[in-house]
């Protein structure tokens, strides 16, 4: 063999058995130099608007019983927007005849034989009894009535999660004063099982709970918001939430009753 061609042949081997190696040096130094081109670039965002340590995350407190040494006390006597359970005497009803029940009717029974201006969670002042003549079924203003009558329209709503609906009354009372009484039809008959009397300026129902806004006379711009629930070991409506919310209804300023402080539910039951 020609002696260039030898030559040849072995610098084309030797260049041909080296590339590969060549290559993967050049690309290894190149990825390299792009992570610390890449290091260096978060490096400086970090120093100008990057996430920074906020310090230690604080240890959660769990709640601490103050002055664990005071006597438990009797229930007020007061009762004062207590709710009980109470049957309505003179009244038949099935749970799927509410619908049929004259709310008036059922106002009426409650007050029948009490005496005037008994203002307990059966009676009713003596300008709210004695406005009972101006109405007519369902809580309608009675022809030639001179004036109209105190009782609202009358709700159904399931208030006890049995599927069923239950009755529910409004009955305004003087000084913007509104009693919300809700009724259980059971064993033939209807059974109270809420009474309350407040300034109220708005009542919603959210799933079974019925909710009271009143107007807080003390805090203008603010009123209280009280979910009503039912508890089933008392049988009777609760007040379970209690909160200070603004007032969008009656506006800033805006002049109400003094609303009576809240107590808790006494329950009685009353055949």
């Amino acid at each position: 063999m020609h002696p260039r061609r030898v030559t040849a042949v072995t610098a084309v081997t030797a260049v041909t058995t080296a590339t590969p190696v060549t290559l993967v040096t050049v690309a290894v130094t190149r990825a390299l130099a792009a992570t610390a081109a890449l290091a260096l670039t978060l490096c400086a965002c970090g120093d100008e608007s990057g996430l920074r340590s906020a310090g230690r995350t604080p240890a959660a407190v769990g709640p601490v019983t103050l002055w664990p040494g005071l006597p438990s006390l009797s229930p007020s006597p007061l009762d004062l927007g207590e709710s009980d359970r109470r049957r309505v005497p003179g009244i038949e009803a099935a749970p799927d005849s509410l619908g049929a029940l004259d709310p008036v009717a059922v106002v009426r029974a409650e007050t029948a034989g009490r005496p005037a201006d008994d203002l307990g969670l059966d009676g009713l002042p003596r300008a709210t009894t004695a406005a009972l003549a101006h109405c007519a079924r369902g809580g309608q203003r009675r022809p030639g009535a001179a004036a109209a009558c105190p009782v609202l329209r009358a709700y159904h709503h399931d208030l006890t999660g049995d599927g069923r609906n239950e009755l529910i009354v409004g009955v305004r009372l003087p000084d913007r004063q509104l009693s919300v009484r809700c009724y259980l039809a059971e064993n033939g008959g209807l059974t109270r099982i809420m009474s309350t009397s407040d300034p109220v300026t708005g009542v919603e129902l959210a799933g079974h709970d019925l909710i009271l806004r009143v107007v807080a006379g003390d805090l203008p711009g603010y009123a209280y918001r009280t979910t009503w629930s039912w508890d089933r070991r008392q049988g009777t409506m609760l007040p379970t939430r209690d909160e200070i919310v603004p007032d969008t209804v009656a506006g800033p300023g805006a002049s109400a009753p003094a609303r009576r402080p809240t107590a808790v539910p006494r329950v009685r039951s009353t055949a």
